[in-house]
């Protein structure tokens, strides 16, 4: 087994990309051994699983690292992003969140609005202290690491509600595999407010472009804004000229 990791190892640091059913083939060994092998290589922080295959990491995975470390990194980016959905925000009456730094940081300038955030987030009572908005918490199973709430509980909640716009960040976008997340359980939380709202935000800094994780969230069809710090490369800007969404960078 050790070769083949090897080996595997050695092709993806190539090729930057597999497939499960190509290293099959390859290795002449079972698809589902194959898969495992990925496991192992993806719980060395050396490749990031996507839907078929694999992708190599260029970059430390964040995803394991504790809310307020996260919130400290990329913070000019998100203070960036932040102030570009502002006035759209602003506007709004009712809003959905999900946990993430990246939109703790676009809701923080909302406290004096008169509106309603649901949200799957326990640090948007820090945040929105002293607030004028109402907050209504989608309860569930508590994630200390994200700081999130999660499960049948949470998603039960989210579809008892209809938003305006939901606020939601990722840690892969990509033209072909669309938006994805590295938490099962927290995407699934955020699909319902997707399916919940009349218009959909990404806020997603230029690391995210590029890169794909393990959890499908949404299409890039399932957007509405796509919000990012610094422009995109063409090919970004010519996909969502094509599918209608609004790019604000």
């Amino acid at each position: 087994m050790k070769n083949r990791l090897e080996k595997i190892r050695e092709k993806i640091s190539i090729e930057k990309k597999v497939t499960v059913s190509e290293l099959s083939k390859l290795y002449k060994v079972t698809e589902e051994t194959i898969r495992r092998d990925l496991d192992k290589l993806e719980a060395e922080g050396f490749l990031t699983r996507s839907f078929g295959g694999a992708v190599l990491n260029n970059t430390s995975q964040k995803e394991n690292i504790q809310f307020y470390k996260r919130a400290a990194m990329n913070q000019e980016e998100k203070k960036r992003i932040a102030s570009l959905i502002s006035d759209i925000l602003s506007k709004k009456r009712a809003i959905a969140t999900d946990a993430s730094t990246t939109v703790m940081e676009a809701i923080k300038p909302l406290k004096s609005k008169e509106m309603i955030i649901l949200s799957a987030s326990t640090e948007i009572f820090t945040q929105l202290s002293d607030t004028s908005v109402r907050i209504i918490s989608t309860g569930g199973t508590f994630n200390y690491k994200t700081l999130s709430l999660q499960g049948s509980v949470a998603k039960n909640t989210v579809k008892r509600y209809h938003v305006d716009m939901t606020l939601i960040s990722c840690k892969g976008l990509d033209l072909e595999l669309g938006v994805t997340d590295t938490s099962e359980n927290e995407a699934e939380v955020k699909k319902c407010m997707i399916e919940q709202a009349k218009e959909v935000a990404l806020l997603a800094d230029h690391t995210k472009f590029g890169r794909t994780a393990f959890a499908h969230l949404a299409n890039l069809e399932d957007l509405d804004y796509l919000v990012t710090d610094r422009k995109p490369d063409d090919e970004w800007i010519e996909i969502c000229k094509k599918k209608g969404i609004t790019l604000i960078y």
